[in-house]
């Protein structure tokens, strides 16, 4: 029998082993039979299997396999990056980096550093405003160059004046107030005053004088005091038109009690017509201030100074109802009696 072109008794596998007729039936057995079993034997022998195509995985284009490498005579590390390529790929990665936390926290502090620089502008401003407020006072475009005093009637302006010249030449904002209130003390008949700056080189002192109230008798003297016992002037001779006033004792800022407290009180409720009749005050104690007029010497009994005005409106009445009477009482200002 003719071999088959291609075949390879070898590499052909090996088939069943023919089945072995059975003992003893050799002539039972079918004539055809091993003609047949000659045939499949044949066709198994002879039959080639036809290869199985296996799919290879797509390569992207322009990449370099090792097929292609050895097809081309190049090895597949000849691409390889250089030492210096790398280090300048890190660095560039990290500035990225770097560039993206920047970002990243930026935008988590946004609202910060908006409060931040709002603390800073108002810092600016203030800073700002307190620098110009302290060039402002040190410049010498507010030095101070004129004086002016008011609301003086006794005392002469002209003399407080140039008793405070020597605040002259100071910027106004760094007037020297204890000074001025020295200057100012040397004058006993300012009860009190106020300074006013006019920008950019003048002050304004008003001034509130004492007003006196009677006069007390000190040995051969005559004082002219206010309600605070404060002595205004001193004379040899008794003032006209200043009733004297012969009561003990300080003045309520120091002793509410005392008589002379008592004296000060009344003067100052009487009206301006009343007060200028009256010649002598006299208290021994809080509760019995008494006063005569001029002219008539009628006595007044005016008791304590509690209900002064309303005391005061019953003598005014009185002095027109009965002006030929020598004493009028009104200690009791609801009940008044004249005599």
């Amino acid at each position: 029998m003719k071999r088959p072109q291609g075949f390879d008794r070898s590499a052909a596998p090996a088939g069943p082993p023919p089945a072995a007729a059975p003992t003893g039936s050799s002539s039972r057995a079918d004539p055809g039979g091993a003609e047949s079993a000659a045939r499949e034997s044949a066709r198994a022998v002879g039959t080639v299997t036809a290869p199985i195509p296996v799919q290879m995985p797509e390569t992207p284009a322009g990449t370099r396999i090792p097929g292609d490498a050895a097809r081309t005579g190049t090895s597949p590390y000849s691409r390889l990056p250089s030492n210096r390529e790398i280090d300048k790929a890190l660095r560039a990665a990290r500035r990225e980096r770097k560039r993206l936390e920047r970002g990243e926290v930026r935008r988590f502090t946004k609202r910060s550093r908006r409060r931040r620089y709002a603390w800073l502008g108002a810092l600016a401003v203030v800073a700002a405003l307190v620098l110009a407020v302290v060039l402002v006072a040190f410049s010498p475009l507010l030095a101070l160059k004129h004086i002016q005093v008011t609301g003086t009637s006794r005392l002469d302006a002209a003399a407080v004046e140039k008793k405070l010249s020597d605040q002259l030449g100071t910027p106004l904002p760094l007037l020297d107030q204890a000074g001025i209130s020295s200057d100012l003390a040397a004058f006993p008949l300012i009860r009190s005053y106020t300074v006013e700056s006019h920008p950019p080189d003048s002050i304004v002192v008003r001034v509130v004088e004492r007003q006196p109230v009677g006069v007390i008798q000190r040995g051969s003297a005559f004082t002219l005091v206010d309600a605070a016992k404060v002595p205004i002037a001193s004379s040899e001779k008794r003032p006209d038109g200043f009733p004297l006033i012969a009561a003990g004792g300080g003045a309520a800022d120091v002793d509410a009690d005392s008589g002379f407290a008592a004296a000060a009180n009344v003067l100052s409720a009487l009206p301006a017509d009343v007060l200028a009749q009256v010649d002598t005050i006299s208290a021994k104690t809080k509760d019995d201030v008494s006063f005569t007029l001029r002219g008539s010497r009628a006595t007044v009994v005016w008791g304590s100074a509690e209900d002064s005005s309303l005391k005061a409106a019953d003598l005014a009445a009185l002095l027109k109802s009965a002006a030929g009477s020598s004493r009028y009482d009104v200690s009791s200002p609801h009940s008044v009696t004249t005599g």
